[in-house]
Parts: C-alpha cells; sequence; structure tokens
C-alpha cells in the first residue's frame, strides 16, 4: 500500500515560474571581489535573474529576504536568495562565524509503515540497515538501473516505521516519481512534506548560536547531538548535517514558524548567507552538486561517492547494483578530482582538461576560493591522470595540480604545503 499526501498540506506561495529562454544568466565569476550592493557578484552556474514581473515559487522566508536587501535569481523555478550585498564577505562569514541559509526549496519526504526499510534498502545505494540509532542520518545515492545517479540525498532513520528523506528540489518531480514507482511493491505511505520549511545554521559558532535563539529547553538536544544525527524539540527537527564543511544544523520547521525563527536568530547575530556563497562553500568542502559533478549518465564510482555504496552485505540487491558490479570489476574510465590552478584565471564549468599522454576530462564545478585565494575545481579526468594538467581557457593552456578532495575542512586548508 502506498500514498503520496501533499495536496492536503498548505503549499508554498507560488507564482510564474522564470522560463529558461527569458531568463538572464548571472556570470559566475564577475565580481568575487565582495564590497557594497552596487557591485556584481558571482553566482553558481545554475542560478539565472528573472526579468521583470516573471516570478517563481516562494519560501516561506521571501519576505525576508527582501526586507533585508537580498538580490533574487532563479533556482530551479524557485525566487531565491544569490547574495545580501557581498558573496565573498558572507562566504569569510560562515568560515569564521555563523551564518543562516533558506534551503525551504529542498523536497522533505516521510515514509512510514512497516515495510519503510525493505523499500530504502532497495532504493539506495548506501545500506539503512546501518542505522541503528534513532535520529542517525545517511548519505546515498539513489540510482536508476544502470548505476547513474538519480539523486543524492539524506536519509534519516527515526524508528523501524518512519524514515524521513531530504531530496533536491531540482530532482523533486522526477524523485517523488520514482520513489512512488518503486514503493509499489511495498507496505510503505510516502508523503511529501511541503508544509515545513528549512533552515541551515553553519559556522563555527552554530551551536552557541542555535542553542541561544531556542533557549534553554534545546540546550541538552544540542550538546549531545552527535554529526550527521537528528532530535525533535517540539516542532523542531533539527539535524547536524550541511553543505558547508563547518559545524552546523539544518532545522526542519513548520512554515508559519519560519520567518519568526529566521528573525530571532538574526537577533542573536546570525547572518543571512546566500545560495552563492552556499556554492563556494560546498566546493571548498569537497561536495558534490548533483546536475554538475554527477548526473543520470555518471555513476557514483566515476564521480567520487564510491565511498556512499554498500557493497555488504552481498546478498542485498539494490537498484543499478548489476552494472555498478560490472564497472568495479572493469575498473571506472573516468574519476572525480580537485584542481586547483597555478596560472592566473579563473575555474569554469565546462572547460577542457588536458592531461599530458592521458587524455582529456572536463571541469564540473568551478570557481574562486575566497578562503584559498585561489581557483580551484572539481574535474572528471582519465582514471590515469596524475598529480598535473592544463586547462584549456579560449586557447591558452593554463597550467593545474591535481589534488585531494576536499580543498577546506574546518576553515582550514586542505592543500600541501607546495601549493
Amino acid at each position: 500500500m502506498l500514498t503520496l499526501e501533499s495536496d492536503y498540506h498548505s503549499n508554498p506561495p507560488t507564482g510564474q515560474r522564470c522560463s529558461r529562454q527569458a531568463a538572464i544568466s548571472i556570470s559566475q565569476v564577475a565580481g568575487q571581489r565582495g564590497g557594497n550592493r552596487s557591485e556584481p557578484v558571482a553566482a553558481p552556474f545554475f542560478m539565472t535573474q528573472c526579468p521583470g514581473n516573471l516570478m517563481g515559487k516562494r519560501t516561506p522566508l521571501y519576505d525576508q529576504h527582501v526586507a533585508m536587501g537580498a538580490k533574487m535569481v532563479d533556482f530551479a523555478g524557485w525566487d531565491m536568495p544569490i547574495h545580501y550585498g557581498s558573496q565573498i564577505e558572507e562566504h569569510h562569514q560562515v568560515r569564521k562565524a555563523v551564518g543562516m541559509f533558506d534551503v525551504s526549496h529542498m523536497t522533505v519526504v516521510d515514509l512510514n509503515g512497516p515495510g519503510a526499510s525493505d523499500l530504502l534498502r532497495y532504493l539506495l545505494a548506501n545500506d539503512v540497515a546501518r542505522l541503528k540509532q534513532p535520529g542517525k542520518a545517511l548519505y546515498s545515492c539513489m540510482l536508476n538501473p544502470a548505476g547513474g545517479v538519480i539523486d543524492d540525498l539524506i536519509v534519516y532513520y527515526m524508528r523501524p516505521d518512519w524514515y524521513r528523506m531530504v531530496v533536491n528540489s531540482s530532482t523533486r518531480d522526477k524523485d517523488l516519481a520514482w520513489i512512488m514507482q518503486q514503493a509499489e511493491s511495498y507496505d510503505v505511505q510516502v508523503f511529501e512534506r511541503p508544509e515545513l520549511a528549512m533552515i541551515a545554521v553553519q559556522g563555527p559558532q552554530a551551536t552557541d548560536k542555535l542553542k541561544q535563539t531556542l533557549g534553554q529547553q534545546a540546550d541538552a538536544v544540542i550538546d549531545d547531538l552527535k554529526v550527521f544525527f537528528a532530535a525533535e524539540v517540539g516542532d523542531y527537527f533539527i539535524g547536524r548535517t550541511g553543505y558547508t564543511g563547518e559545524n552546523g544544523f539544518e532545522v526542519i520547521l513548520p512554515e508559519q514558524q519560519a520567518a519568526q525563527f529566521w528573525q530571532d536568530l538574526h537577533k542573536h547575530g546570525v547572518a543571512p548567507i546566500g545560495l552563492g556563497a552556499r556554492d563556494t562553500l560546498r566546493l571548498e568542502a569537497g561536495m558534490n552538486l548533483y546536475g554538475a559533478d554527477m548526473d543520470e549518465d555518471t555513476s557514483p564510482l566515476e564521480a567520487g561517492l564510491g565511498w556512499t555504496i554498500a557493497w555488504e552485505p552481498e546478498d542485498r540487491d539494490f537498484i543499478g547494483r548489476q552494472n555498478l558490479e560490472t564497472v568495479r570489476k572493469n575498473k571506472p574510465v573516468k574519476k572525480l578530482v580537485g584542481l586547483v590552478l597555478q596560472d592566473k584565471g579563473v575555474l569554469r564549468n565546462h572547460q577542457k582538461v588536458v592531461v599530458a599522454g592521458v587524455g582529456e576530462g572536463e571541469v564540473t564545478s568551478g570557481s574562486f576560493s575566497p578562503t584559498l585565494g585561489k581557483a580551484i575545481a572539481f574535474a572528471s579526468v582519465p582514471v590515469a591522470t596524475g598529480s598535473e594538467c592544463s586547462i584549456d581557457m579560449r586557447g591558452r593552456m593554463l597550467a593545474a595540480k591535481v589534488v585531494k578532495i576536499p580543498f577546506v575542512r574546518n576553515g582550514k586548508s586542505c592543500l600541501p604545503d607546495d601549493i
């Protein structure tokens, strides 16, 4: 038995989507120097600015963003803040202190029923049977039969009959359709939760600021919450997770309470951060972006996500396993690596990577690293690639070093001393 129930919940306010034809692209690299509100600021490649009165869907915090002076852009059909003045300053704010992100565009899905665990063990490449303690979270890819990545997601084990998943907003429709299709053979109910908002609080001061905001009733829960665990405090679902490489939390709460929580965080010194800085933070932290670093034609073994595949027990069947076993046996032909540009320039998505005597690859995510002061990137390259390569920048071949990911962890460089 299965149901997909979302209509009975209040849906977020929506407007007209910004069409890709009408959208105005925002440069990924222009103006990455911070400064005042009049300066152009970098945007991730997937963002566009909507002209005129075209509107996308709005989160419960839309009015808060506008009141705080955010520059709003289209992201997967949502009107979202890219920055509040300076993307560079917001990036440093999270690395050095604390910031808050509106991630209410993400899709929350609850799976309830005695068949939830069996469904997820078949649906995901990682194994939820590893989750023994209530609240424990697991990062996994959801694959197609060919072993390509439909989406990457986090799933929380709350009870044997209740799991909570958080999936990407840009893949919502296909994710829900795929989950529903696979759920038909299991005793499980699938509930989308559009009436919930999500706010991420990230940075070295995140724990203290969240405790100050929520008050003493949450102190013990927050102090005891381990990384990649979640707990409930009243109406709040608090996960010790994030997308920045810093200490932090992701708080899921009723949309009616989101604006007040956002304001309370701000009163306690938590600065609003746009999705532009979120992208450079996740790149420094070595975290993949779906649609850039992997997609349905890319396997986890080729996207640096082999560690998310649970091969044991051998008798567990999961979607895509047979093809992945073949790739594993024959060895992947591509791998995802980190690059640091040695010459002056900026690394951008889709630039050609040339490995002398080996072959060619492509930059999948590229930007300027505010923390390191260098151009960095993820690149899909031939598996035989060594420690050096060249980047084709409009006919100029610029030198780059191949490095291990991540580039930054907890505000500190992970690069070798000689780079």
